[in-house]
C-alpha cells in the first residue's frame, strides 16, 4: 500500500514525563489506516526551514472508529522540540502509514510476549490492542532508566505487565531481559534500544523461540526511495529499513 500524504489535525498533545509526550491526531484517510507496528514521517515546519528530514514516529494507538491515530515519542533533537510545540488545533504534516509492521494474523494462536525498552514500548501497544481484540491477551515485559509511563494503557490488553528500572526505584532493578524467560514463550515482538534488542535476540535464539525486532534507524524519506535506512541483514542482504522494515525476524537483523 502505497504511503499517503496529508495535513492533519491536531486533537491533543500532552506531556506524559519531562522528555515524553502523547500527540492525538485526526487521520481522514480510512482507506490508507495504519496497522500496529507502521509509522508515519512527521513535519511541522516548511520544506525551507531546518531541520531537513522529516521526523519517522511509529504508530501508538489507532482508532478505526473515530480516525485518531495517536504518537508517543521522545524529545530530542531539533524536529522533535517543534513537533513539542504543537498545539490542539494546529496543523501537522503525515506521510504514510508506513512500512511491514507486526504480522499480527500470523501470531494469533501462539503465546506471545512483547518486550520494550524505553520508547521503544510505544509501537506495542497496538500490537497488544489488536491480539486482545483476536481474543489473545500477550504479556509485556518493558525496561526503563527510572520511572514507566504509559503502563496504564497496556493494562486492558495485556494478561500481564512487568517492569525493569536500570535505577531501581520501580519494579526490578535490573534489565528487562531477567524479567522472562523466551522457553515460555512462541513468539517474542521486541522493540527499544539496540543493544537490548540485540541482548534479547540472543537469548531467544539461544532458547529456540522465534522473536521479531522493530528497528529504529533513521530515515530520511520513509518509503524507501533514498537508501538513507539501508542496512544489512543476514539472510537479505541490504534492505531499506522503511519499506522492508521496520519488523524483521530478529535472526536477520542481529543473529
Amino acid at each position: 500500500m502505497r504511503a499517503q500524504n496529508c495535513d492533519c489535525k491536531v486533537l491533543s498533545h500532552r506531556a506524559v514525563s519531562d522528555t515524553i509526550r502523547l500527540l492525538d491526531v485526526k487521520w481522514e484517510d480510512m482507506a490508507h489506516a495504519p496497522k500496529a507496528g507502521q509509522f508515519y514521517m512527521l513535519r511541522c515546519w516548511r520544506q525551507d526551514e531546518a531541520p531537513l528530514l522529516s521526523r519517522p514516529i511509529s504508530v501508538h494507538e489507532w482508532s478505526p472508529d473515530t480516525g485518531v491515530v495517536s504518537f508517543l515519542y521522545e524529545v530530542r533533537g531539533e524536529g522533535t522540540h517543534k513537533l513539542a510545540a504543537l498545539l490542539p488545533g494546529d496543523t501537522l504534516n503525515l506521510t504514510g502509514p508506513a512500512g511491514n509492521g507486526w504480522p499480527v494474523d500470523q501470531l494469533l494462536g501462539k503465546k506471545i510476549a512483547l518486550v520494550g525498552g524505553g520508547i521503544g514500548t510505544a509501537p506495542l501497544l497496538q500490537l497488544a490492542k489488536e491480539l486482545a481484540a483476536a481474543g489473545q491477551k500477550p504479556d509485556l515485559f518493558c525496561g526503563f532508566r527510572d520511572m514507566p509511563y504509559r503502563l496504564e494503557a497496556f493494562a486492558p490488553y495485556c494478561a500481564k505487565v512487568e517492569v525493569a528500572t536500570d535505577s531501581g526505584n520501580f519494579g526490578h532493578h535490573g534489565l528487562v531481559t531477567e524479567l522472562y524467560d523466551p522457553a515460555d514463550y512462541d513468539v517474542i515482538c521486541c522493540c527499544g534500544p539496540t543493544p537490548m534488542m540485540k541482548a534479547a535476540t540472543k537469548l531467544s535464539l539461544e532458547k529456540g523461540t522465534e522473536i521479531l525486532v522493530s528497528l529504529e534507524n533513521k530515515m530520511a524519506c520513509g518509503i524507501g526511495a533514498c537508501l538513507g535506512c539501508t542496512c544489512h541483514t543476514k539472510n537479505k542482504g541490504a534492505i531499506s529499513v522503511c519499506k522492508q522494515g521496520p519488523v524483521l525476524k530478529g535472526e536477520d537483523a542481529y543473529g
